[in-house]
């Protein structure tokens, strides 16, 4: 497959690798030409069946593609959008980026809502996929990259009833498939919830931990393994970190809402006449779901392909292996339900 990816940093520069390495024809561009030099480099030195090559403009990079990944951070998404409908793209879109709604509607505005130079509609628009690799990591840049970055990871594939096209879906979840992915099906309102709660709000509570005890040299030198796997998300990019939580907001302000209600009930319980046994109680639920995650796969079921039988899949926390050659069916997985005696 011809792949244009649009940003090669961390997440961008590894599926630009990894695409290569599985044989796919790949064209990478970034606008920074610092990062395409050092892009350009590491071509020149990869070995030989896993090269790709990097562009210089917008235009260049998806004169041939079947597929345009744009891997740039949500505040410059609507730039990519505007230069790939000034090129009359017409092929196949999809995203990287953390939050699924509002690159939905940029898309509308930028690319499905464009109109060419007669005053008509372009004929043919291109299609979109929103998708979101759960793959981050604190360090960033193409020098971060890595070809297997997605090997297990949850691969969010957003499936819009009546709006997203079955068929480039599956374009899509066999291609990351293919790199070892789990593809989750998700509609984009869902999935902006769900990543509230489990990144984005991490995010903000290793900034905090850090921020309120950064001027303290003692809790300094006592820091271990606690603080180093509560606060690795927190030496993340500052510039990274506001644009995935402030282009989520909306979902993310009522998920921040429930832990500082559920931090309030530990402070509470602090000032009880005994705060360990108040403290235990709190403590016993999330302690068992912890330990209970992550969720052991079932065995894996061939599922028809039919998008509420995939939106399911999705709700019940499953996932996609693979999809059958004829389109017809997919391999999927649903977690088995931990066990109530522990």
């Amino acid at each position: 497959m011809d792949v244009a990816v649009i940003g090669l940093g961390l997440i961008g520069g590894s599926l630009l690798r990894a695409l290569a390495s599985a044989g796919h024809q790949v064209l990478g561009y970034d606008a920074d030409p610092a990062t395409r030099a050092t892009a350009r480099t590491a071509a020149a030195r990869a070995p030989v069946g896993e090269r790709w090559q990097i562009a210089g403009t917008v235009r260049d990079v998806v004169a041939r593609a079947e597929l345009v990944v744009i891997a740039v951070p949500l505040p410059a998404v609507a730039g990519v959008l505007d230069a790939l409908a000034d090129t009359g793209y017409t092929g196949l879109v999809t995203d990287v980026t953390s939050v699924k709604g509002p690159v939905r509607e940029l898309v509308d505005r930028h690319l499905h809502g464009r109109y060419d130079g007669s005053g008509g509609q372009h004929t043919r628009l291109a299609g979109f996929v929103g998708g979101h690799p759960m793959a981050g990591r604190e360090t960033s840049g193409f020098g971060a990259a890595d070809p297997t970055l997605f090997t297990g990871c949850a691969w969010v594939l957003c499936l819009e009833p009546e709006v997203t096209s079955i068929g480039d879906w599956l374009e899509l979840a066999a291609l990351f498939t293919g790199l070892g992915a789990r593809v989750v099906p998700a509609v984009a309102a869902e999935h902006d919830r769900a990543v509230a709660a489990v990144s984005h709000v991490p995010h903000l509570l290793a900034a905090a931990t850090v921020a309120v005890t950064a001027d303290d040299p003692l809790a300094g030198t006592l820091a271990a393994g606690s603080f180093r796997d509560g606060t690795r998300v927190a030496a993340t990019r500052a510039e990274l970190i506001a644009a995935m939580c402030g282009g989520n907001a909306a979902a993310l302000g009522p998920a921040l809402d429930a832990v500082l209600d559920a931090l309030g009930q530990a402070r509470v319980a602090l000032t009880e006449d005994d705060p360990i046994d108040a403290l235990r109680g709190w403590l016993g639920p999330p302690s068992a779901a912890r330990r209970a995650w992550p969720p052991r796969p079932g065995a894996p079921v061939e599922l028809p392909v039919r998008p509420d039988a995939l939106l399911r899949l999705g709700r019940t926390g499953g996932w996609v292996t693979g999809v059958a050659a004829d389109r017809r069916t997919v391999t999927s997985v649903t977690p088995v339900p931990p066990d109530p005696a522990g």
